[in-house]
């Protein structure tokens, strides 16, 4: 069982290190839009940023995502800074799908990427990095009602029951 921990945790890491890695640098793609005039530079840009999310960022996430439930169910993982750590891969994920919204509009004829949203991009999506990278590493204490009720079996119920009007599910 060790082993396949062991395993496991290696491709999660692997694949969170390629999204992550993809997410941040896209932008950086982007913007190059702007500078290319010629329709077949144009295309090899187009080419590369396609291939960059469908081939290689997505499926990364992907597999991130499917190692990640893994280890979920192999170390039984119910500590509440894993519930901020998994508020901040949402946020990635977020990210991930807004950015292939920008791949599909970016070629359009007169599209460009400001170079004010290019730095925004870059910022937001470190930082959600740096956020997962800290909170995994640093394992902080989180004293909250709520993760207190999110970390115990049936809690999610039990608060539902106290704040719906229609009483216990």
């Amino acid at each position: 069982m060790t082993g396949l921990i062991a395993l496991a945790k290696f491709v999660h890491i692997a694949a969170i290190a390629l999204w992550a890695a993809g997410i941040v640098s896209l932008p950086g793609l982007y913007v190059q839009r702007a500078h290319v005039r010629e329709r077949d530079a144009l295309l090899r840009l187009q080419r590369l940023v396609r291939f960059s999310y469908i081939a290689v960022v997505s499926p990364a996430a992907f597999v991130a995502v499917a190692s990640g439930t893994a280890l979920i169910f192999l170390r039984q993982t119910f500590e509440p800074w894993f519930s901020v750590k998994l508020a901040f891969v949402g946020l990635l994920a977020v990210i991930h799908v807004l950015t292939g919204l920008v791949v599909i509009r970016l070629f359009r004829e007169g599209e460009i990427y400001p170079v004010w949203r290019f730095v925004t991009a870059t910022v937001v999506s470190g930082g959600v990095v740096i956020a997962i990278i800290f909170v995994v590493l640093a394992k902080p204490a989180f004293h909250l009602a709520l993760f207190d009720v999110l970390s115990e079996p049936g809690g999610l119920g039990r608060l539902y029951g106290e704040v719906s009007p229609w009483g216990k599910p």
